[in-house]
């Protein structure tokens, strides 16, 4: 038996090329032939038995049995054909008849399905595989700076993004959960996306059910850092692409945090700091359960819940969302049910009422910039990156005290200042500060007119107006620390305000070796010290001449007490060296140009009984979260012996009760204080203080398209302005209001200071209560404990000593040569040069030596 034969009936035939079976062709055409041999002879057979009939018959059976073969093969072939092309994909399936023969078989679905499968991990492999984590926008990284009063709210957002990012420690945990329910309760189990969540949240739009969202908190964190709001297929597999991806580069605790700080809640606020502050007033570590399941409910429609508080269909819509948010609490055992009803039935959080930031309006302007050039100066933090924002300034600036000082301001200017029918009036201005003597903290100021009205200059922070006889108080203190040399070569001579000078206009001013200071100016070649009216005081106690604020005492006993220490008293007073004016004897009664801050931080000195206190604007800075370091309250040092800050107090008293200080009486109690007015009227100043508070306040003209101060003569209708007059109106109705409520608290009493020498000339002293033993005079000087006085020539090698001097409020006017006016001691500096009198702290170290100081 041939090969052929013993092949297994069910096995495969194989095939051509061409899919027909081996052979398929030639057995179709053998079995042609043998289907027709066959017929023929079957068909000679019949003939022969049956005759011609028969033959005929047969020739028609054999034609018919060879077409017949013939179809048979044809099909054969043709179906042994078709089978082979079939035998990849069998489709149609071959064999199969109607509807059988279209309906593929489970081998034929499987197959598709895995190929299918198989593509689809093949491109998410290679798309997973080229994601890259974009950048963040940069639109995500911006943040406000947000500055605060001193009670804690806020006073003014400066950025154009109202965010803050906090720490993740820093928002409750349940109140983190809030947003977890609303959002992403999976969030600390899932991959990154919710496949489950996005199906539930279409059933439940399409039905009508709540709103939810069918992205996963990692996904709305990528959509606001990385990608942008567009509703496209093309976003949102980019948005899952780069979800599923970051959760290998981020920690959940992480992309929470950014999530929080990176939404938007409505009401310009982006961030979940920003939201707790202008929904509740809190900071985010702050809020409530019930408070953060209504943030929680804003993120999904913030246009419409933000007006929770005054829209009821908005509140009914909000209502709704914080239950859910509760019950979702609930649901997932964040918080009992019994929790759950206790929050309901407390009722819904309203939000306040909405707020906007005043921005950089009326004084708001100047305490920012206070407070910016304060976190300059005692941090790492520079002025670019406090412009990137993101930085909690909390200040010392207190609400109502600022809102006080201001109104003053305004209603003085109401009463006496009127531009517009007088032109004197035009382009006055004011700076005033107010310090807390005990701290050093900065309550209120007062910087002008405001940004808003485009004066930028920080009137309260600028040096460039002339203090005058506010000076006068820093004298004393270095005469009562220091002495003074009344004959040359002796020891310093112990001074007391019972110390008596010679207070006479036009008086010859001598030095510690005893010789007349020269002026050049001066016909006589030598320097005459005027006051302001040429009253023949004689001589008169340095008590007398503060009180009436004469000149001449004081420049002769700062002559004598020497200009090294009395630049070295101001300077651990609280001033600044680079405020201070060159060696000259105008020095003495106000040529230099510190700030009203620093004025009143120097009086503040006198009222805190010697201790100094660096004025301070600032508290607390927070960063990303962190508290920087640098913002302690500044500690106090001890300036001066407090006996005599407070015998300087004592004296500054009797200015208000009996002196030029008389109008500040209108506080109706305890006051100390100091007039000051300059040469020509070009500033006017009045520095007052109580045990609780000090506050100075200073007054100039000057026009602000051309630098330079004009003087006040007509100003509010006076044909001379003094301190005396609408510095002590601010002054006064500032007090009143920013004392209202306070107890009454009475200065400590004078001490007995023991004996006191008098200048050279005058009469012999009577005993006085600050004296002790009568002294026959400068002649035979008492000998005291005081360190030596430096002796040096008229001012130093140069021996300048002509330059004209202020006057103050007693009508004293600077006279000598030189000539008139104080614009040769200014150097060019104007009150509205913008120059700042910083508040950060300068080094006090010692000035010795004939030279001047840089």
């Amino acid at each position: 038996m041939s090969e052929h034969r013993r092949r297994p009936s069910g096995r495969a035939v194989p095939s051509d090329q061409d899919g027909i079976p081996h052979g398929g062709r030639a057995q179709a055409r053998r079995a042609a032939r043998a289907g027709g041999g066959r017929a023929r002879r079957a068909a000679g057979t019949r003939h022969a038995e049956a005759g011609r009939p028969g033959r005929r018959a047969a020739a028609r059976g054999a034609e018919g049995a060879g077409r017949s073969g013939r179809r048979a093969a044809a099909r054969g072939a043709e179906g042994a054909g078709r089978s082979g092309r079939r035998g990849f994909i069998d489709y149609p399936r071959a064999g199969k008849r109607g509807v059988r023969r279209w309906l593929p078989s489970w081998k034929q679905v499987l197959g598709t399905f895995l190929l299918f499968s198989g593509g689809l991990v093949g491109l998410f492999g290679y798309a997973y595989a080229t994601t890259t984590i974009p950048s963040a926008n940069p639109s995500t990284q911006q943040q406000s700076n947000t500055y605060y009063w001193s009670d804690g709210s806020v006073m003014a957002t400066q950025g154009s993004t109202n965010r803050q990012n906090v720490d993740l420690a820093q928002v409750p945990k349940l109140v983190q959960w809030d947003f977890l329910a609303a959002e992403n309760a999976t969030f600390y189990t899932d991959p990154g996306i919710d496949t489950q969540g996005m199906l539930r949240a279409v059933y439940h739009m399409a039905t009508g059910g709540e709103v939810q969202s069918g992205s996963t908190i990692t996904q709305q964190f990528v959509k606001n850092t990385y990608l942008n709001q567009n509703q496209s297929v093309t976003r949102k597999l980019r948005e899952i692409m780069i979800s599923l991806k970051i959760g290998g580069q981020m920690s959940k605790q992480q992309i929470l945090q950014g999530y929080l700080n990176s939404c938007y809640y409505g009401r310009d606020a982006y961030g979940i700091e920003a939201a707790a502050r202008v929904y509740y007033h809190e900071h985010a570590s702050q809020l409530t359960v019930s408070q953060g399941a209504f943030i929680a409910a804003t993120v999904n429609e913030p246009s419409v819940l933000m007006h929770a508080d005054t829209d009821p269909q908005a509140k009914a819509q909000a209502k709704a969302r914080w239950t859910y948010v509760l019950q979702r609490m609930a649901k997932i055992h964040k918080i009992t049910d019994a929790q759950e009803q206790q929050y309901l039935a407390a009722g819904f959080p309203t939000p306040k009422p909405y707020s906007p930031s005043a921005g950089m309006s009326g004084q708001t302007g100047y305490l920012v910039d206070t407070a910016k050039k304060y976190v300059e100066a005692h941090s790492s933090v520079t002025e670019q990156q406090l412009g990137r924002g993101g930085y909690q300034i909390y200040t010392t600036f207190d609400k109502k005290k600022v809102h006080a000082l201001s109104a003053s301001v305004a209603a003085m200017e109401k009463k006496h200042l009127n531009p517009g029918h007088r032109p004197a009036d035009k382009d006055v201005q004011v700076g005033a500060a107010s310090i807390d003597p005990s701290t050093g903290a900065v309550v209120a100021l007062y910087g002008g007119a405001g940004w808003d009205k485009g004066h930028w200059t920080n009137n309260a922070d600028a040096k460039g107006v002339p203090v005058g006889s506010t000076f006068k108080p820093i004298d004393l203190a270095a005469a009562l620390d220091h002495g003074a040399v009344l004959s040359p070569g002796q020891p310093p001579s112990p001074i007391t305000p019972a110390s008596k000078f010679d207070g006479d206009d036009g008086i010859t001013i001598k030095n510690q070796q005893g010789r007349e200071v020269p002026d050049s100016g001066d016909p006589t070649g030598l320097l005459h010290q005027h006051n302001d009216v040429p009253t023949k005081w004689g001589y008169i106690t340095l008590r007398k001449a503060m009180e009436q604020s004469v000149n001449t005492p004081y420049v002769q006993l700062g002559e004598y007490v020497g200009y090294d220490n009395v630049e070295n008293e101001a300077l651990k007073a609280g001033l600044l060296r680079k405020s201070l004016q060159y060696d000259t004897p105008g020095f003495y009664i106000g040529t230099s140009t510190p700030s009203a801050i620093r004025m009143a931080d120097a009086y503040a000195t006198f009222d805190d009984g010697g201790v100094q206190h660096e004025p301070y604007s600032v508290t607390k800075v927070i960063a990303d979260g962190q508290a920087l370091p640098g913002f302690d309250k500044p500690k106090g040092t001890t300036a001066m012996p407090a006996s005599t800050a407070d015998t300087v107090t004592d004296v500054l008293q009797n200015v208000v009760k009996n002196g030029t200080g008389t109008n500040a009486q209108a506080l109706g109690r305890p006051a100390a204080g100091k007039t000051g007015t300059t040469d020509d009227y070009k500033s006017a100043w009045f520095i007052g203080y109580t045990p609780q508070l000090v506050t100075s306040v200073a007054m100039f003209k000057e026009d602000p398209k051309n630098a330079g101060l004009q003087s006040m003569q007509g100003v509010g209708g006076y044909s001379k302005v003094f301190g005396a007059d609408m510095p002590t109106e601010v002054w006064t109705g500032y007090m009143t209001a920013a004392l209202r409520g306070q107890p009454v608290r009475q200065f400590p009493p004078a001490p007995q200071l023991g004996r006191s020498t008098d200048e050279y000339g005058a009469p012999s002293p009577t005993p006085s209560p600050t004296a002790s033993t009568p002294t026959a005079g400068p002649t035979a000087p008492a000998t005291s404990a005081m360190p030596s006085a430096t002796t040096k020539a008229c001012h130093g090698p140069k021996k300048v000593c002509a330059d004209p001097s202020p006057s103050d409020t007693s009508g004293t006017t600077t006279g000598g040569t030189g000539g008139a006016g104080d614009g040769g001691l200014l150097g060019g500096t104007t009150g509205g040069g913008g120059a700042t009198d910083s508040t950060s702290p300068t080094p006090t170290a010692s000035f010795t030596g004939p030279g001047r100081h840089p």
